[in-house]
């Protein structure tokens, strides 16, 4: 029994080094932001910690043409957007597959599925081509469009609406209810769980989404705060401190999310692994 405990004792011991380890380069990013810029590489504990990188990037950076504070608000808007439309869409087209029966409903239940074999990629020309025809490159909708569906989204509602007795929604239209209320009103009340996990992982991918915004954004007053970011890092790679600054602004949101929702976050990884 004592050489269980030792054993766990040391395997306990081994997994905190390791998640320190791997913790490190974002403590070392978080802690450089705050140092002098002559200070970041040559001291580990500087002489006193500032806030002037933070303020150079957004005070100054606007007269190189890159303005933070305008690239945050598109970040916010677009992941805000798209976040909403994904778990409205995601709920409607759910609920048909999983409630209502109609012709073609398997057929789309099993679309919908096949859609999650292949990589996000692969659809990057045609989703391009699509969009130029539509005229919206260059432009915030470039982003916001070609989100409004996903299919993940349709898979995990669908899923979760099934474990929600029929009864409820029967109930329901005797009572008058139209569909639209049984869904807003029953299901989505019900089913929060999968609600906070598909817009949680939702918000995060098209936060840190940098391909696609790099493809269709060439104007810097639409780039989201990722591709501006790494476009400064290009053109202006000396000033170290206000691009550390600028990553910090850029993970910090997901941070916060994952500390206020991380057993939202871990039930959607095991949901997804099922």
């Amino acid at each position: 029994m004592k050489a269980r405990n030792v054993r766990l004792w040391v395997f306990e011991l081994v997994m905190v080094a390791l998640g320190l380890i791997w913790l490190y380069p974002y403590f070392w990013l978080v802690f450089s932001s705050f140092k002098p810029q002559s200070e970041i590489y040559t001291r580990f504990w500087p002489t006193g910690f500032t806030w002037e990188n933070f303020s150079w990037i957004f005070e100054t950076t606007h007269r190189m043409e890159r303005d933070f504070v305008r690239a945050l608000f598109n970040s916010v808007l677009v992941s805000v957007s798209v976040t909403a439309s994904i778990i409205v869409t995601s709920a409607i087209v759910g609920y048909a597959v999983a409630k209502i029966r109609f012709w073609g409903g398997r057929f789309l239940k099993q679309f919908t599925i096949f859609q999650l074999l292949f990589p996000g990629f692969m659809f990057t020309i045609p989703t391009y081509v699509v969009v130029r025809s539509l005229g919206l490159l260059d432009s915030l909708w470039a982003l916001i469009v070609p989100s409004l569906f996903g299919a993940w989204g349709v898979f995990m509602f669908s899923q979760s609406f099934r474990g929600i007795p029929s009864d409820y929604l029967e109930a329901a239209r005797m009572e008058g209810a139209s569909e639209t209320t049984i869904i807003f009103r029953i299901m989505l009340p019900l089913s929060r769980s999968t609600a906070s996990i598909v817009g949680l992982f939702t918000f995060i991918g098209i936060w840190d989404n940098f391909l696609w915004p790099l493809i269709v954004i060439k104007d810097y007053e639409k780039m989201p705060l990722s591709v501006l970011l790494a476009s400064f890092s290009h053109e202006y790679g000396t000033y170290l401190g206000p691009l550390l600054a600028g990553a910090v602004i850029q993970t910090l949101p997901m941070v916060l999310l994952f500390l206020l929702f991380r057993k939202y976050f871990l039930q959607g990884i095991s949901m997804s692994l099922k």
